[in-house]
């Protein structure tokens, strides 16, 4: 279980995070939303361990943050972040690998790199430099890299967290929801799934619980059919928004239009 309460953060003098306390259990999938600049993506970093000053608020199975060494929250949590950078050329299977634990045994990290690139569809792409990808192409070697750091943390008997901050931005829609079914299959297993989305329909359909942030504070909490409405979401993002159940039972959110 991850457990923070009343994290706050303040960068240059702003702001960014007003006491916000949440909780994430192992097997579910936590959907972070809100209009831009709500502080979702800083949350999540708050959470992952990147800023020291709200790590004592932050604790995995009652263990803060600023109390685990760089090795043992690697372990812990995985990240997939919003822009992943490179410092160097890589061909995608040298990337693949780069987060991969140094005590997994090669034939195990053989294994799990083409079991993962054959399950997103990526095993054509290992020989290519990642300099020569689109950008979605990119990140769906990021997620790659990060899926087998966090397989070979639980091969390894880590139990493990695993954060994903706008993961479907640069996807078209059919990688968008073999990422997502992914995320529900790793959840199935008992992993703790943390998502940044902006896309409404993707946490209605895939998310057990929502979050929404405006202006760095928690102002919704709870299940997408609950936080999801008319009122509440028109009330975030200050337009109107219309919430429609269709009859397969999947939920529809869409902006009012005024058409000219």
């Amino acid at each position: 279980m991850i457990n923070a309460q009343n994290v706050s953060l303040t960068l240059s003098g702003k702001k960014i995070l007003k006491d916000v306390s949440l909780t994430l259990a192992p097997g579910e999938i936590l959907a972070l939303c809100g209009p831009n600049g709500a502080g979702k993506s800083t949350l999540l970093s708050c959470l992952s361990g990147e800023h020291e000053t709200c790590c004592h608020a932050v604790d995995y199975f009652g263990t803060p943050l600023n109390a685990m060494s760089s090795a043992n929250l690697a372990r812990r949590r995985v990240v997939l972040e919003q822009s992943p950078s490179l410092s160097a050329d890589f061909l995608v299977s040298e990337l693949i690998e780069l987060s991969a634990p140094i005590d997994l045994a090669p034939d195990d990290l053989n294994r799990l790199v083409a079991d993962t690139v054959s399950e997103i569809g990526f095993a054509g792409m290992l020989d290519k430099p990642v300099a020569a990808l689109s950008g979605g192409q990119r990140h769906r070697a990021h997620f790659a890299r990060v899926l087998v750091q966090l397989r070979a943390n639980q091969l390894l008997g880590h139990e493990c967290f695993f954060f994903l901050d706008e993961p479907t931005a640069s996807l078209d829609i059919a990688h968008q929801i073999t990422l997502l079914n992914l995320a529900r299959q790793l959840a199935a297993e008992g992993t703790g799934i943390l998502l940044v989305l902006h896309d409404l329909n993707l946490a209605a359909a895939f998310a057990d619980r929502v979050v929404m942030l405006k202006e760095g504070r928690l102002v919704e909490e709870g299940l997408p059919q609950d936080v999801f409405t008319n009122q509440v979401l028109s009330s975030i993002y200050d337009t109107r928004i219309l919430v429609q159940s269709l009859a397969n039972g999947q939920t529809m959110i869409q902006p009012e239009l005024v058409l000219r």
